[in-house]
Parts: C-alpha cells; structure tokens; sequence
C-alpha cells in the first residue's frame, strides 16, 4: 500500500486479498497498480496508480486496459470510478463524468464512496460491451 500512500490515494476498503487487482514491476519494483471492487454487474475501479519513475510510459495506459478486459469477463458491464486528479486523464478510455446519484446502491455503499473520497471527487462511469475487444 506505499505506492497508493505516495499518491495520496485511500486504502481504506482496499479487499486483502486483491483478486481483482494488478500490479506492474519493474526490475522487481512495483510500479503501478489498478483493481475493481466488483457489486454485482458493476464495478468500482480502484487504486489506479503510477509511481512517479514511471509515468508517461505507458505503464498506467496498459493497467487500464489490462482491467477493462477483466472487467468485461468478469460479467461487468459498468464501471465506475471517483477521481480528484485525474479526470482528465480517463475519458480517453472511454469514461464519461456522470452526477453522483446515477451510481448504483452497491458501488456507493463502497467504503471508497461513503467515507474514503471526499465528496467533492468527480464520478465517473465506462460503460463495457461484453462483445468488445479491448486493444
């Protein structure tokens, strides 16, 4: 959990076991990390993080969509997130900003919604097409 402490990010509800959570390495050093907390058909995407070393090389893009086609095959279909700095950053994956009050029950009884996020996070939601591949 450093690497999500130097990034200001929760940990709070962060599951132990980390089944749907990925990491990548770099010469035995982690250096990124992306998970989903999954609520049936939906999805809360979690702890999207880049160590500073290695950012803008495309490590943080390829978590992404290395989660996205494990989403899809876990039977989600949406996917939501809460950001306060990187909003900007997940529309190119097809995230779109949506009003808090669209999130389902599930993915807003989240630890992350109820206590670990600030309300003033930016929500936002990736719908997924089972058929879809992802590149």
């Amino acid at each position: 959990m450093g690497l999500l402490g130097a990034a200001d990010l929760p940990a709070a509800g962060v599951p132990a076991s980390l089944a749907d959570f990925f990491v990548a390495e770099d010469r035995s050093q982690i250096v990124g990390a992306i998970g989903i907390e999954r609520y049936g058909q939906a999805a809360l995407l979690r702890s999207a993080v880049v160590a500073p070393v290695a950012r803008g090389t495309g490590v943080g893009a390829a978590l992404v969509r290395r989660l996205l086609g494990h989403a899809r095959e876990c039977g989600v279909v949406e996917l939501y997130l809460l950001t306060t700095t990187a909003e900007q950053y997940f529309p190119r994956f097809g995230f779109v900003q949506i009003a808090r009050a669209e999130v389902p029950d599930g993915v807003r009884g989240s630890v992350e919604f109820r206590e670990a996020c600030p309300a003033s996070a930016v929500v936002m939601r990736r719908m997924l097409d089972p058929e879809e591949v992802q590149r």
